[in-house]
């Protein structure tokens, strides 16, 4: 595997961090982007990513900033390398009935879930259509095929990825860069976890694997996906939500 520079959005995440840890198993040198005002969870994530030796970094990143969104990827370049990977996964939710949600939960949750996957993408397409190498893997999710009651905003952003994704394929294909997105279903993440045990128990009897998945299968669809001998996958949605929904 060729080392190539990797930066993932809502990187300390649950699946973020994964993702990282999956990326930097494969020879990638990995930036982890994500909101600098969570130090525990920082000192966490950077216990959780000791084992490879500055391999994965930390840069903190608002990515509805699109000021801040070009500086982080100059820095990168300028310091690493120009970014070869881009994984979108910053997301947020703002649960709650459409006649009940404020604008504030509304703009708040495109900002970052459809505007940040925007923001960034701009900013790292050009150098990999001119360098003839792209991997970019946009984090949608199960609710955006589905629709999810009081998610009218969260539905409507990760919707509007597979657009983005399959529309931003097109344009580059034949400069060798991949556009693809994950819908990852119900997951063991601090998000899911959250969930009264009540409700969850119900979300799991829906699925037919009959569990929770696990961040590190997210983030294996997602190593595959920005593999080098990736590049005739694009413009694809990939499902891992153990058959909760199905489509062909």
């Amino acid at each position: 595997m060729t080392e190539r520079v990797a930066l993932v959005t809502g990187g300390i995440g649950g699946l973020g961090t994964e993702i990282c840890k999956h990326l930097a198993r494969s020879g990638r040198k990995v930036v982890a982007a994500d909101l600098g005002d969570r130090e525990e969870r920082l000192d966490e994530f950077r216990h959780e990513t000791r084992e490879f030796n500055g391999h994965v970094r930390f840069e903190a990143l608002n990515v509805t900033d699109a000021e801040a969104c070009q500086g982080l990827v100059r820095k990168v370049a300028a310091e690493i390398g120009p970014v070869d990977i881009l994984v979108n996964a910053a997301g947020i939710t703002r649960d709650v009935t459409l006649r009940k949600m404020s604008s504030d939960h509304w703009r708040d949750v495109l900002r970052v879930n459809l505007d940040g996957v925007f923001n960034i993408c701009r900013e790292v397409v050009d150098s990999m259509c001119d360098r003839g190498f792209g991997r970019i893997v946009n984090i949608s999710s199960v609710n955006g095929q589905t629709g999810q009651f009081g998610q009218t905003n969260y539905s409507a952003a990760k919707a509007g990825i597979h657009g983005f994704t399959m529309a931003l394929a097109r344009e580059v294909a034949r400069k060798g860069v991949t556009v693809n997105s994950v819908s990852p279903g119900y997951c063991r993440t601090a998000m899911v976890m959250s969930i009264p045990e009540n409700v969850r128990n119900d979300i799991i009897a829906k699925i037919p694997v009959g569990r929770l998945g696990e961040p590190s299968e997210i983030a294996r669809t997602v190593n595959f996906l920005t593999a080098d001998d990736a590049g005739f996958i694009t413009g694809a949605n990939i499902s891992v939500n153990g058959g909760y929904f199905m489509d062909f």
